[in-house]
């Protein structure tokens, strides 16, 4: 049965949260809502849940109260001591303490965020000189599928003594994982810099994927004019419908299972033949058959359609890359033989 709330003087401070983000427009609650830690948002969504019926007498108050210190402290300040004030009237002091540890971070990331968005090989090249139960400690931290991509830059040896030590892994004692963090934020985290530049071409080789086609083609034409060597850069990042290619045949299949045959007809309307058979080939031979002739019979239609067709299947197969659930293979794995 929910919890009533009686009076503003008993409620407590997760409660008032709960009670503000439920009185508040729906898209600034959403906002504030998506700036919170998973934990955060578990403890507030519970209350939030609990929480029953609030007075408007209550609300009012609540709200009153609020307005009546941004008056009083003539604007926001940000800060850690701020945030650890607010954090403690709605959570318990060992969580604020455990988040506010984390937000200390370097340029207030967490290192394991960091490390996530760290190339395998670079991470794996400086693994490799670590004690491999450190390692099975850090990559037990990092999302499954990076994790995957740094233990395949392992020799097998390493790679199976790692693998087989995560297997066995129990809680890691509050110290020790403090200690592996001190060691990266000291040693690692400022390799990151050197990466940054990188970085930077991969947020606008992101930025070209999601042109049309004309406007793709003059920009990364003004580019390579203007900057040859970025332009090489950003064009070896980029992914297209071209790409698809690199994907193999399962991939494929698990590709045209989530997007569906009808965006398909739309997107290998003048498609490279290398394509279109790529996709032929992996649908059933009636399917395919049927398609051919839907593509043969099909009259003049927008560009847009057909691009956003592309795109959509562009961003989906980056999507399951991401997950792990396709491999997009790189050129030297195309030419090799197993």
């Amino acid at each position: 049965m929910s919890n009533i709330v009686p009076r503003y003087d008993t409620m407590s401070g997760s409660q008032k949260a709960a009670a503000f983000m439920l009185a508040v427009d729906p898209t600034q609650a959403s906002s504030l809502l998506s700036m919170l830690e998973l934990d955060e948002l578990k403890d507030l969504s519970q209350t939030m849940s609990l929480i029953g019926r609030i007075d408007s007498e209550v609300v009012e108050r609540l709200l009153e109260e609020f307005c009546q210190q941004m008056q009083h402290e003539s604007g926001i300040m940000g800060g850690y001591r701020a945030t650890e004030r607010l954090l403690l009237q709605a959570l318990d002091p060992e969580r604020v303490a455990s988040i506010m540890d984390e937000i200390r971070g370097p340029q207030g990331r967490t290192v394991w965020d960091k490390l996530g968005n760290v190339n395998e090989a670079v991470l794996g090249s400086y693994l490799r000189n670590e004690y491999p139960q450190t390692v099975a400690v850090i990559l037990a931290r990092l999302p499954p599928a990076h994790a995957s991509r740094v233990i395949s830059t392992f020799p097998d040896e390493l790679a199976l003594d790692v693998m087989r030590r995560i297997i066995a892994l129990e809680n890691v004692q509050k110290e020790v994982l403090a200690d592996v963090e001190r060691t990266l934020r000291n040693e690692f985290v400022s390799n990151l810099a050197r990466t940054n530049r990188n970085d930077n071409h991969e947020m606008v080789a992101e930025i070209f994927n999601h042109f049309d086609r004309a406007t793709e083609s003059r920009l990364i034409e003004m580019l390579e004019q203007a900057d040859p060597e970025a332009a090489t850069q950003i064009r070896s990042l980029m992914f297209t419908f071209d790409d698809l290619i690199k994907i193999d045949d399962s991939g494929i299949q698990l590709l045209l299972r989530r997007a569906g045959n009808d965006r398909l007809k739309f997107a290998l309307k003048g498609a490279k033949q290398e394509i279109s058979d790529l996709f032929m080939r992996n649908i059933a031979e009636r399917t395919a058959k049927m398609l051919r002739e839907e593509l043969a019979g099909m009259g003049p239609i927008r560009l847009r359609e057909v691009e956003e067709a592309q795109q959509f299947l562009v961003n989906l197969a980056k999507e399951l890359a991401a997950s792990g659930e396709i491999v997009l293979l790189e050129e030297s794995d195309e030419e090799m033989v197993i």
